[in-house]
């Protein structure tokens, strides 16, 4: 888990990173880069440590074409608003299903877990607070509509919170119980 691409490469050197794991690269989308900085240097240096077939890097920033290996880029919310990235712990158990018919990422903690992290983020500040960048910030769109700057806003920005838990884990949740249910009546 790193807050920003320089730590990431400093986890790397430092032989941080293993084989297996989920780099989670965050606040680094449109707010929190600000302005989406691409994670090319991550990639690269991810398959330059030999890692490229055994590591997830996971971002609200994003990719370009240059980009290789198991990449999940402009996620969104992003961390800098409360989106689900900012609730990422070191350890956590994440799954992620990337076939066509699903394209998940969960984060497998308890609902009580999540809703304590959830009341307990609040927004690091802004990497600036003045000027063009500044500007942008305020009045970019999230990575998913498209980064736009000029488009009108009819509602006021909202309060900023993180997020509440995906509808995937809450299902997975529901299926287990479900099993747990089936396990107690035949016993």
């Amino acid at each position: 888990m790193y807050d920003d691409e320089q730590a990431m490469m400093r986890g790397l050197e430092n032989k941080e990173i293993k084989c297996g794991d989920v780099v989670i690269i965050r606040y680094e989308g449109p707010k929190g880069g600000p302005g989406l900085p691409e994670m090319l240097t991550p990639t690269s240096a991810i398959m330059g440590a030999g890692l490229g077939d055994c590591v997830a890097l996971l971002t609200d920033g994003r990719f370009s074409g240059g980009s290789h290996g198991f990449c999940i880029g402009h996620i969104t919310p992003e961390a800098q608003v409360g989106g689900p990235i900012a609730l990422v712990q070191n350890g956590d158990p994440i799954r992620i299903d990337a076939r066509p018919e699903a394209r998940t990422i969960d984060l497998l903690i308890s609902d009580e877990e999540w809703e304590a992290r959830r009341k307990a983020w609040t927004p690091p500040p802004l990497r600036v607070s003045q000027g063009t960048l500044f500007k942008y910030i305020q009045n970019v769109a999230t990575a998913s509509e498209g980064c736009v700057t000029d488009e009108v806003k009819d509602e006021e920005t909202p309060v900023v919170s993180a997020s509440a838990k995906t509808p995937a884990v809450a299902e997975l949740e529901a299926e287990i119980e479900r099993l747990k249910t089936e396990l107690k009546a035949k016993s």
